[in-house]
């Protein structure tokens, strides 16, 4: 009997998250599901990663109506999963028990089956009380264990050095070779440990695509060895790794493989499930997905790209049609298929990539992405701070903050990055990078979740942070795990403005509010007007809709005293100081989020405040004036 390869089918999450920043409308995924009905992939993931945090803040959109939609259609045919960050769930902050059991109960109960659960500092502390709560709820848990590796900071080599890394670490300076941490028996020891704590199944989540083929060669059967229950493989093909490792998983016996439809896969995202397809027809493994309805999504998928070609960093180099491709493929290209298999099974990592690299060239797939590779970061990051810095109009700063990942990533503990600590690493690394254009001392601009880190406040980093730089950070050089009792529960105010009605209606959306308050407040605030809206349509039709408007604080009186300006473009989200207010240096400013992380802006001079220049909500570019002083 032939050996049986399940898939879990990425493309509703991880698939846009990885290529198009999740900007997928619930109207393109309606058009989708009843072809993934036809499909019957194992497993979909469909929810959690960034979902929650997009479809509010990009698309105005209910992350519970998504997931109650793809439950509606797939209810009995596929089990639905979901990414979950642990004790960071859907967001970016640690959050007490009760947060995370609230949205696993809400999540269970509109059709959730699977909750991958991961920490980003492969701390296991921070997974196993969201491990029992899914299995005590009826889910099946999914633990990942994040992979990474140990930094190619290359300190013996550094003296000899001439290119990224000397660039970044100084070329001259000889610094003690650190002891490797990432080895095989690490990952093989939490993967035990994840077991023990009752999961399910086990994933190596490898989010940067940094598991080359004779990793995986020596490391998968260690893990099968190792475990009694399923063993999942997720990796990415940003760095040119992706599709080998993933054939070299299959010969060494993995389970399931995390695949995307064609044209939501490779390049930053994890490879086309059509190549996997063809590798496994040519080892006699049964793939368990209906093909021909893959086909129908993949033709539905293209339209689908074309909705979100403002966020397609590849959308003048699309694949080629996979059909038409595949249809009319050479011989040529037929028999790298089998070189690739001879290659994988004798471990000959060279040809093997090679081979891969030719085939991906054929069907028009994006060559490795050399600057991602030697920053070591994951494809969804990389398109992440792309569109963010897009959005911020400081694309120029890319390739800087890029090159800073690498220390940044050092000084906070050599963390994997994966969400959160992915976008804390990597909006430092863009604060750093504009601290260094402005000949301002490294770290001059921290954010607030990069101190936490630092702190301790996320858990065990896999490596002890130096204590000098804990309290150059911090203030404190001592560390200091999280304290639930720290966590603040959100306000659901009424809404006078839009009849009195409180800002959250029910559970679930009280509970968007504590997971994302300063998105879910906008979200919900725009949902409760829309609301208010219709009411008083209803109520007279000749009444013109009146929508309220935050007082405008700024005037066009002319600027003339000192000002404080933003060190970095944002959203403001709260104003602290208030005019005539003494100023000292070091007072708290305003609170303001930019690239996802929350910032204090506290002063650099001591003054009175004559103007706040800028009210909460507003949307701002680095180095606008914010306050003036008199």
């Amino acid at each position: 009997m032939a050996k049986v390869l399940k898939i879990r089918d990425l493309t509703l999450r991880d698939g846009q998250q990885s290529l198009f920043a999740t900007r997928m409308k619930q109207e393109n995924i309606d058009k989708l599901l009843p072809l993934y009905r036809e499909a019957k992939f194992y497993i979909m993931e469909v929810w959690g990663g960034a979902v929650p945090d997009s479809v509010m803040r990009y698309l105005g959109e209910s992350p519970w109506d998504r997931l109650r939609a793809c439950s509606k259609e797939m209810k009995g045919i596929s089990l639905l999963s979901a990414l979950s960050r642990g004790r960071n769930l859907f967001g970016y902050v640690p959050y007490p028990d009760y947060v995370l059991e609230g949205f696993y109960k809400k999540a269970i109960e509109n059709g959730l089956n699977v909750m991958r659960i991961f920490d980003a500092l492969n701390d296991i502390n921070n997974i196993k009380e969201s491990v029992r709560m899914i299995n005590d709820l009826g889910g099946i848990s999914d633990t990942a264990v994040c992979y990474t590796v140990d930094p190619q900071d290359a300190p013996a080599e550094a003296p000899q050095k001439k290119g990224f890394f000397a660039k970044l670490f100084g070329g001259s300076k000889e610094v003690a070779v650190p002891e490797k941490i990432f080895t095989d028996e690490y990952f093989v020891n939490k993967a035990r440990e994840m077991e023990s704590l009752g999961a399910k199944m086990v994933t190596l989540k490898d989010m940067a695509g940094l598991v080359n083929p004779s990793r995986i060669f020596s490391l998968m059967p260690k893990l099968k060895q190792a475990l009694k229950v399923d063993v999942d493989f997720h990796t990415h093909c940003t760095p040119g790794y992706g599709l080998a490792s993933v054939l070299t998983a299959i010969i060494k016996g993995v389970d399931i493989v995390d695949t995307n439809i064609w044209w939501f896969g490779g390049g930053s995202a994890a490879p086309a499930i059509e190549l996997v397809w063809i590798f496994c027809q040519k080892l006699g493994i049964e793939m368990d997905v209906n093909m021909e309805a893959v086909a129908k999504i993949r033709a539905e998928l293209r339209e689908a790209r074309k909705a979100l070609a403002d966020f397609d960093i590849n959308k003048d180099k699309w694949p080629n049609d996979f059909d038409e491709y595949y249809k009319n493929m050479p011989k040529e290209i037929d028999a790298e298929f089998d070189r690739a298999i001879q290659a994988a099974t004798e471990n000959r990592e060279e040809d093997l990539l090679d081979a891969c690299h030719k085939i991906e060239a054929y069907f028009g797939f994006p060559k490795p992405n050399e600057l991602v590779k030697n920053a070591e970061v994951p494809g969804g990051m990389y398109t992440n701070m792309v569109a963010n810095l897009k959005a911020l109009k400081a694309e120029d700063v890319l390739d800087e903050a890029m090159a800073l990942i690498p220390k940044v990533r050092r000084d906070a503990g050599l963390v994997p990055l994966v969400t959160p600590t992915s976008q804390i690493v990597g909006s430092q690394a863009v604060a750093l990078a504009l601290d260094r254009r402005k000949g301002a001392p490294d770290y001059s601009n921290k954010n607030n979740q990069f101190i936490s880190l630092v702190k301790g406040e996320y858990g065990q980093t896999p490596v002890e942070i130096d204590p000098a730089f804990r309290e150059k950070i911090t203030g404190s050089a001592e560390e200091k795990p999280y304290d639930t009792s720290s966590f603040r529960e959100p306000a659901n105010p009424e809404l006078p403005e839009f009849g009195g009605v409180k800002l959250a209606q029910d559970d679930e959306e009280y509970l968007l509010l504590e997971l994302l308050p300063t998105v879910a407040n906008t979200f919900l605030k725009n949902k409760r007007k829309a609301e208010f809206e219709v009411k008083k349509a209803q109520a007279s039709a000749d009444a013109a809709a009146e929508t309220s408007a935050t007082p405008e604080t700024k005037t066009d009186e002319a600027v003339t005293g000192p000002v404080f300006k933003a060190p970095m473009g944002g959203t403001i989200i709260e104003i602290i100081a208030k005019p005539g207010q003494k100023i000292k240096m070091g007072d708290l400013l305003l609170v303001y989020e930019a690239m996802k992380m929350e910032n204090d802006l506290a002063s650099d001079m001591e003054g009175t405040v004559k103007r706040i220049l800028v009210k909460e909500g507003d949307v701002i570019a680095t180095d606008q004036p914010l306050v003036e002083f008199e």
